[in-house]
């Protein structure tokens, strides 16, 4: 079985002519993936530096098993590392293990803005660069307004938005422009939600 759909939302750029939002005031950003309400896996953001020079390193870790039998159906690994200076990506490298099939990327300074996710900017890009292959898609964003959204430690008012297009995400981003959720549908149909520790 193949859940593509959970690789999207965990590898993704974004092309736009903004800057960078600056260094989250949270050093680290940590969230259980579940799936038909069971945790399969991991994904977190790191942040180093400080507002004119930053990292940040990503890590996603997903294992789906099939119920009862609890057979490996599907696995994926992903660790990327962004470099920021003044506002801009300046590098990002990332390693993808796809269910045994590995991918790398290594690109170099650009206007781009990963949606590794952490980024509220962005909603307001119109383009999305894959940084698991570098193919460019294109989204629209729509503002759905403020929603009480459970995490791990109780609920957060947050906003959200919801991306259409080459890439289907729901996102919600709390008073410190933090990421707090994430959801999408898999390829089977249920829905993946990225819930914040």
């Amino acid at each position: 079985m193949k859940f593509l759909t959970l690789i999207l939302g965990l590898a993704i750029s974004v092309a736009a002519p903004l800057n960078a939002a600056s260094l989250p005031k949270l050093d680290n950003l940590t969230f259980d993936v579940m799936r038909k309400g069971k945790d399969i896996g991991d994904h977190s953001f790191k942040f180093n530096g400080s507002t004119n020079a930053f990292s940040v390193k990503v890590s996603t870790n997903i294992v789906a098993k099939i119920p009862l039998i609890q057979i490996i159906a599907y696995s994926f690994q992903h660790s990327s590392v962004e470099m920021w200076r003044n506002g801009k990506l300046q590098k990002l490298t990332s390693k993808t293990n796809d269910d045994g099939t590995p991918k790398q990327l290594n690109s170099g300074p650009s206007a781009n803005l990963p949606a590794s996710l952490w980024n509220v900017d962005i909603v307001r890009s119109k383009k999305l660069l894959n940084t698991i292959d570098g193919k460019i898609m294109s989204v629209r964003s729509a503002d759905l307004g403020f929603e009480m959204v459970p995490t791990k430690r109780g609920k957060v008012e947050a906003h959200h938005y919801r991306i259409s297009g080459e890439l289907k995400r729901d996102l919600w981003y709390d008073a410190n422009d933090a990421l707090v959720r994430v959801s999408f549908k898999a390829d089977d149909g249920s829905t993946i939600t990225y819930v914040r520790k």
